[in-house]
């Protein structure tokens, strides 16, 4: 309150006849001045209040602020960060691209200089080299320590049919393969090639082998490709012409086995690639080849094979005819003769998957075969068939792995023949094979296979049997188990990684009744399994093996 506002309320007071004396005047004057001090000093702090609370609001506000630019510097530095890690990610594909443009540009400078190098030669008329092979060399025992005859993929009795077990542990032989190529490039793009393959086989474990030695030149054939001359024809214009003595280019095999599929080989000519349309490939062969000796001429009886085998898409279609003059006069067969002819069918499925639900591969087939094609794996090579035999064989087999640490192959075979050796005998058996890989580290693995095979034998009522004894009908089942620590260069490179070094063990076990059986010829050692000499029902093997190929 003021002071002209308290002295009108004394003079108020005056006027209007309050009584009071002077004292009390002085008093009153007293307790007025100490209220309006008061009053000020109150007014002071509500002044003074009022400013701190202004204040308040403004470190409030600064507080405000400074809460708003640390959270706008945090998220400037999380944007900063994130285009950091962008920037980062960016330079990492880039660095990328940059190393597959430089894998390109070096790939493309190989080529170039490749076909520089090409032309030089052609040029020149110098031919290009190239090297190829395969070898397989290992020793099994038993468990007496005693060496094994007899054994392989093909030592039950329905081995002389074709029948295979599992490969895996029962290989002892010492095989190899090599293969020279030169070819030749002209400068218009067409070529010749050159083929030279020698090849040998032996049993014996000793370094020097030339008594036992079966070296022989398998392949030497030469063929010419991109031919000038079928330059203007969307039929032959891929054409590939060949003659000589070879294996057919397309033969194809279950390597699990150690048995083709189809094997067609021989001397004789044709042409590969010919291209009746766009998705349809045909080749066309003649081949010839010798069954042995007809007693006493000397001659050799020679069989003809016309093949045609066609490509659509994944399907494959072949066709065959087979011929061989006076074969009859070849071997006696009681009540019937030799085949002189014979058709040969197969029809396959080839996938490039694992039966359509993962990676790998699968192939699967039937096979048919009537007369001299009643063999059905190699064409024209056996000539002891009866003219009525008859054969149907169905196979599949493929790869997948199972996932990071164990991949697996399956494959099965089954045939049935009826009038083969003898008229009225019959014989079926069936191969089922599983081939396990477990890789452990980079060059080290565990192989283990499992074999199950079931043969129902039977050479008929017509066998020329020599002795009253001689078994002619037995069936039964075999198993075999076998388990291979391996090493190579590198065990995720699937199951046609070579070399591998191998360990062997292999358990083998089959019915009683398989034993002695044979096909009409009394066996030198009777009541054994088939040629390998055991009497009993089961039988261990061990041993070491190499395998390469490239």
């Amino acid at each position: 309150m003021k002071k002209s506002t308290l002295g009108a309320g004394i003079a108020l007071a005056l006027v209007t006849g309050i009584p009071a004396h002077a004292a009390d005047t002085d008093a009153l004057l007293k307790r007025l001045e100490e209220l309006e001090r008061r009053m000020e000093q109150a007014e002071k702090r509500a002044q003074q209040a009022e400013i701190q609370a202004q204040q308040a609001e403004k470190r409030a506000q600064q507080a405000e602020a400074q809460a708003k630019q640390a959270e706008a510097r945090t998220l400037l530095g999380k944007t900063k960060t994130k285009q950091a890690e962008i920037q980062a990610q960016q330079a990492e594909i880039q660095a990328k691209q940059a190393e597959i443009q430089a894998r390109q540009a070096e790939l493309q400078a190989q080529e170039v200089a490749a076909q520089e190098a090409a032309k030089s030669k052609a040029a020149t008329g110098g031919p290009e080299f190239s090297f190829h092979g395969y070898a397989r060399a290992g020793f099994l025992t038993d468990d007496t320590g005693h060496n094994v005859k007899g054994v392989g993929p093909y030592m039950t009795p329905a081995g002389a049919l074709g029948g295979p077990i599992g490969r895996l542990g029962v290989e002892p032989d010492k095989y190899v393969e090599a293969v020279f190529d030169s070819k030749i490039t002209h400068e218009s793009g067409a070529y010749s090639k050159y083929r030279l393959m020698i090849a040998d086989g032996v049993l014996t474990n000793n370094d020097w082998t030339a008594d036992e030695s079966d070296l022989n030149v398998r392949q030497i054939y030469a063929e010419l490709g991109n031919l000038q001359s079928f330059s203007g024809s969307s039929t032959f214009q891929d054409a590939v012409l060949w003659a000589g003595k070879r294996f057919d280019r397309n033969n194809f095999d279950i390597h699990f086995f150690d048995s083709d599929i189809i094997f067609l080989a021989g001397t004789g000519a044709g042409i590969y690639d010919v291209k009746p349309t766009e998705n349809w490939s045909t080749n066309l062969t003649l081949y010839a080849r010798n069954f042995g000796t007809i007693e006493p001429t000397n001659d050799e009886v020679q069989s003809y094979i016309l093949t045609s085998n066609n490509y659509v898409g994944p399907w494959q279609f072949m066709l065959s005819g087979l011929w061989a003059a006076d074969n009859s006069d070849r071997k006696f067969i009681p009540l019937t003769d030799a085949a002189e002819s014979g058709v040969h069918l197969m029809l396959g499925y080839n996938r490039p998957n694992f039966y359509g639900y993962s990676q790998g591969f699968s192939k699967a087939g039937v096979l048919y075969g009537y007369g001299l094609g009643a063999q059905p794996k190699v064409l024209g090579g056996q000539g002891d068939l009866t003219k009525d035999a008859q054969t149907v064989r169905v196979y599949t087999f493929g790869v997948t792995p199972i996932n990071d640490h164990w991949r697996i192959a399956p494959a099965l075979m089954a045939q049935h023949s009826q009038d083969y050796f003898y008229k009225g005998d019959e014989y079926t058996w069936v191969s089922l094979n599983l081939r396990l890989e477990q890789p452990i580290t980079q060059n080290f693995m565990m192989a283990y296979e499992a074999t199950y095979q079931y043969q129902d034998l039977d050479t008929g009522p017509n066998t020329p049997q020599l002795e009253s004894d001689v078994k002619t009908k037995a069936s039964g089942s075999l198993y075999k188990f076998t388990l291979a620590p391996t090493f190579n260069l590198d065990t995720s490179g699937g199951f046609f990684q070579r070399p591998a070094l191998r360990g062997l063990i292999s358990y083998l076990t089959w019915d009683k009744d398989l034993n002695g059986f044979n096909y009409g010829q009394p066996l030198s050692e009777p009541n054994t399994f088939a040629l390998t000499g055991w009497t009993g029902t089961d039988h261990w093997l061990f041993g070491l093996q190499m395998e390469t190929w490239f």
